[in-house]
Formats: C-alpha cells, sequence, structure tokens
C-alpha cells in the first residue's frame, strides 16, 4: 500500500526532514510513505492569499487519480485516537487503494481540496508548524501500522 502525503510547502529544516525519513523508513514493503513537496502558492508572501491557497490546491489535485482514498488534515476534522487510526489504516490496507493525505500551506487547504476528500482528519485543534505536522503525520502511521502488526511500539 502506498500513502502519499501531498504537503504544501518546500526547503523545510534537516530536522523535519530527518525525523519525517526516519519513521518512513521504518514500514515495513507492506505500507510506503511518500512525501510529495508542492511548492506554496503565488502571493502567499503578503498576496492574494486567497489566490495562493487555490494555486496549491490545484497542484495537489492534479496528482490525485481517480481511484485515490483521498484525506485531508483540518483542523475541523474527525479527531482518531492511536487506535482509531490503526483500524481506519486496517480497513485502507484490505481495501488496496492508494491513500493521498493532503496538508495545506499557511492558509489551510482549498476548498476544492476539502470537496474532494473522502476523509477529514484532524491532528489536533492545536496549530501546528507544517513541518512538524509532516514529522507527527509519519509518526503516527508508524504506530498504527505497528499495533496492527502487534509490535511494541504502540504502547510507547
Amino acid at each position: 500500500m502506498l500513502i502519499r502525503l501531498l504537503a504544501a510547502g518546500t526547503r523545510l529544516p534537516g530536522w523535519v526532514d530527518q525525523a519525517y525519513q526516519e519513521y518512513a523508513r521504518r514500514l515495513a514493503a507492506e505500507v510506503k510513505l511518500e512525501l510529495v513537496e508542492i511548492p506554496t502558492g503565488r502571493g502567499s508572501r503578503g498576496g492574494d492569499r486567497l489566490r495562493a491557497r487555490a494555486d496549491e490546491g490545484r497542484r495537489m489535485l492534479e496528482r490525485i487519480e481517480g481511484g485515490d482514498h483521498v484525506v485531508a488534515l483540518e483542523v475541523g476534522g474527525r479527531a482518531l485516537s492511536s487506535e482509531g487510526l490503526a483500524d481506519w489504516l486496517g480497513l485502507r490496507l484490505r481495501e488496496g487503494r492508494r491513500v493521498v493525505m493532503l496538508v495545506g500551506g499557511a492558509d489551510g487547504l482549498d476548498p476544492a481540496c476539502l470537496e474532494r476528500a473522502d476523509f477529514r482528519w484532524s491532528l489536533s485543534p492545536l496549530t501546528f508548524p507544517h513541518g512538524l505536522v509532516r514529522v507527527i503525520l509519519a509518526e503516527q502511521v508508524y504506530r498504527a501500522w505497528s499495533q496492527l502488526r502487534g509490535h511494541p511500539y504502540h504502547r510507547g
């Protein structure tokens, strides 16, 4: 199973890439976590923020295929416990569809991305830096996979 993370933003600090890659590496061949960085939209540095968000959204939607199970990460989405995420991941593994997770830029995800989503997931009601979201997401996917496989990591 492939989980593709489409995340707005490029050139993040080295610790973000290092931590993300550590968890992505730990996943077995059964689950592959792939990061695709989407350049932030034009105008996001003081310009038209809605246009920038729409530009990011368009780039994300171009990377989604018809059979993908799309997950939008948003604060207003459904919160899952670690056990709930493991159950959710188990269902996705049985379905055999590629999962695409969308992480928006500073202004969130474009409404078109939210509309395309099959599931809206909230990591927390807190606001996190975008780089940290990548790390949290990778760690939680690894934790869920570990739980499904009976690996002791999930109890830590």
